[in-house]
């Protein structure tokens, strides 16, 4: 939740500084960002539905697994190097 926030408060810093230069922001409309929101949840129907045709439990563990991390979760990160690749030479 901390990194949301953080987001949050790096935009309204940046959409402060546009307005006082009276510049317009190059961010997508919100119309867009639904469009977005609407592929994340889209994404996440597929299996749900193939759970339910199967006859399958949906549970709120199966949504938490299968969902949660893809729609809210952080992005995948850079494998982490060992120490000896980190070592000058």
């Amino acid at each position: 939740m901390k990194m949301y926030l953080l987001s949050l408060g790096a935009g309204l810093l940046v959409g402060a500084i546009y307005g006082l230069m009276n510049v317009r922001s190059p961010a997508p409309p919100v119309i867009a960002l639904i469009g977005l929101m609407g592929i994340l949840l889209g994404e996440q129907a597929v299996p749900l539905v193939k759970q339910v045709l199967a006859r399958e439990p949906v549970t709120v563990s199966w949504v938490r697994k299968q969902c949660r991390d893809h729609v809210f979760g952080e992005l995948p990160a850079a494998p982490k190097a060992d120490a000896a690749s980190r070592r000058p030479t």
